[in-house]
């Protein structure tokens, strides 16, 4: 089986994220970062080389592949924001309230946070937590 690649790094978060934004970019992020800190508790750790994470899990899949993701991430990419969540998130509607965003089942890409509605991405985040806390307990 192959080795997961995604794993926390020593990168410096604030390093990172002064070489990937700037101006406005660089101010939305660090509101990311206090957001998702605030959410799991957790400081922000780079996880690989692209990947802003905070917390983690321990996964095992039915194939029995299995490893460590944050319980929260994102990564500034140059068309947008992609926000990492539980695959399996069961929102409640709340992706339709939180404004313009493309998604797939685990990840949200926001082209910038003016776009959406921080107080509903604030309850996305805790039900992802919650959610990965739940099916991956320690």
């Amino acid at each position: 089986m192959t080795e997961n690649k995604t794993k926390p790094t020593t990168l410096k978060v604030a390093d990172f994220l002064k070489q990937k934004a700037s101006g406005e970019r660089l101010a939305q992020c660090q509101t990311l970062v206090n957001l998702f800190k605030a959410v799991t508790g957790k400081p922000a750790k780079m996880w690989g080389p692209s990947i802003v994470g905070f917390g983690s899990y321990h996964y095992v899949y039915e194939s029995g592949r299995e490893g460590d993701a944050p319980l929260l991430g994102f990564s500034p990419r140059k068309p947008e924001l992609v926000l990492y969540l539980a695959p399996y998130l069961d929102d409640q509607g709340l992706k339709k309230q939180l404004g313009r965003h493309k998604g797939g089942a685990g990840c949200l890409y926001i082209k910038t946070l003016e776009d959406i509605d921080l107080a509903v991405l604030r309850k996305l985040a805790h039900a992802s937590v919650k959610a990965l806390r739940q099916r991956y307990s320690d």
